[in-house]
């Protein structure tokens, strides 16, 4: 049988009682924090032309977009909320799998919940979890043993065409069969790929709007009783033989499916840039701050890094160390340890338009050394060596191995509530503080709209 049954028994059986106590806490902070970086993305580029285009685009009124008055189809909406989530790159990120899951989740189930009228707190914590654990299981099982960035492809974007149809299936509590069907047609449609961090384009905020407008529009089609293909995960021309070569695990897929869930592993993220430089900037502020480095000590920075990071994170070379976008400085380790070091913290405000051209940090990128280490190779975000030499010879170096937000280390609900009203505050205290409230109460709340009202304006 293939594995698309198995997802699609999962999605129609599974309710909230089923969900262990840490799952649910889990994605209260994954909801959370995607509400919060979406209001923090709504005004960056990429994000702002989706939105004006959904807009002008119309259409039936359904479905809310955040951080405005506009109502617009299901679909639509959904793409225009993940754009402006995925657009900071701030939204949580499963370190194993490489790959954004709770995106491809939440704003399906938010869009479709509200236009079918029945989302409660608890369907949205049930849906959102199934969401993330599909996504995180599709992505785990890719080449094991290998760095699925070395495919070349957008694994949240990829995968996030079927994910989406089968949390949108389960909102429209289509049965098994159409389930499935669903699967399929989000199938067929399965595209991202990497090309556009190489070139800085804003495409890649825009990858899993695609997935999520694509997924929900399959699961409407199932339910008018159009077919999709059965086999689309494991069959001859599925998922895994038509872009991965058959290089997958089935066991890592299915095992302990409906009674071990992902979720429990996503990180959340404390900086608003690619995973992959977390260790890094962790590793600089805690040469900075613990020992009282300052960027005018500093003579030399060696970064030792993998030949994955090195391709993803260090590579065009000129781009990464004069970013020609935010983009660019998003998915650049030069930049994200070169921040830490003249600012001492990393925030918002260090992957702008403005920020990419600010003289200090652009002086220290360009005086960093880029060598390959691959005994740093680790499962997840593998870690930076960050070394320094002061203009006065000293020598100092650091590995952080366990960035904040990992598993070890993880983001608590304050964190995240902190996090949220950071990228909120366009909302007003008293309304961040109700939002806040609402949903770490979430599995008591009969209507997810009072939480939807909160996110948009009159």
């Amino acid at each position: 049988m293939d594995a698309s049954y198995l997802f699609a028994r999962n999605f129609v059986s599974t309710e909230y009682e089923a969900l262990p106590p840490e799952v649910v806490e889990a994605t209260r902070k994954e909801i959370l924090d995607l509400l919060g970086v979406a209001l923090g993305g709504a005004s960056r580029a990429g994000a702002t032309q989706v939105c004006e285009l959904v807009k002008q685009w119309g259409g039936k009124q359904e479905s809310s977009i955040i951080g405005s008055s506009c109502r617009v189809p299901a679909p639509n909406a959904a793409q225009a909320n993940a754009t402006m989530a995925h657009a900071l790159d701030f939204d949580d990120v499963h370190e194993a799998a490489v790959m954004h899951p709770g995106i491809a989740s939440i704003p399906v189930a938010i869009a479709v919940g509200e236009a079918e009228g029945n989302l409660s707190g608890r369907e949205l914590i049930v849906s959102t979890a199934l969401g993330v654990d599909m996504m995180c299981r599709l992505a785990l099982a890719t080449t094991p043993g290998r760095s699925p960035i070395e495919l070349g492809w957008h694994l949240t974007s990829l995968f996030g065409f079927m994910g989406a149809a089968a949390v949108a299936a389960r909102m429209m509590r289509l049965d098994e069969e159409m389930t499935v069907n669903a699967i399929g047609i989000g199938y067929h449609q399965c595209a991202g790929n990497g090309q556009c961090v190489k070139d800085g384009a804003l495409t890649k905020r825009l990858g899993p709007g695609f997935a999520l407008k694509g997924g929900i529009t399959a699961a409407y089609l199932a339910r008018l009783g159009v077919s999709g293909a059965k086999n689309s995960v494991e069959g001859e021309w599925g998922l895994y033989r038509q872009y991965m070569d058959g290089d997958y695990s089935r066991d890592i897929l299915t095992r302990d499916l409906g009674r071990r869930f992902e979720g429990v592993n996503v990180a959340i993220k404390p900086y608003p840039c690619c995973r992959g430089i977390h260790p890094a900037i962790d590793a600089a502020l805690e040469l900075a701050i613990e020992e009282g480095l300052r960027s005018n000590d500093l003579g030399e920075i060696i970064l030792s890094v993998t030949d994955a990071h090195l391709a993803l994170l260090c590579l065009p070379e000129d781009a990464k160390r004069t970013p020609r976008s935010p983009v660019d400085a998003q998915f650049s380790i030069p930049w994200g340890v070169a921040s830490a070091f003249v600012k001492r913290r990393v925030g918002l405000d260090d992957f702008t338009e403005d920020a990419i051209r600010n003289p200090a940090v652009l002086d220290l990128t360009r005086r960093m050394r880029v060598e390959v280490d691959n005994s740093l190779h680790r499962p997840g975000p593998e870690p930076t060596r960050v070394k320094v030499i002061t203009r006065e010879g000293k020598a100092f170096s650091r590995v952080v191995e366990n960035p904040l937000g990992s598993f070890e280390r993880p983001m608590s609900f304050d964190d995240c509530a902190r996090k949220f009203a950071d990228c909120a505050k366009s909302l007003g205290k008293e309304k961040v503080e109700r939002i806040i409230h609402l949903v770490e109460q979430l599995e008591q709340l009969e209507d997810i709209r009072e939480i939807i009202r909160l996110l948009t304006t009159e």
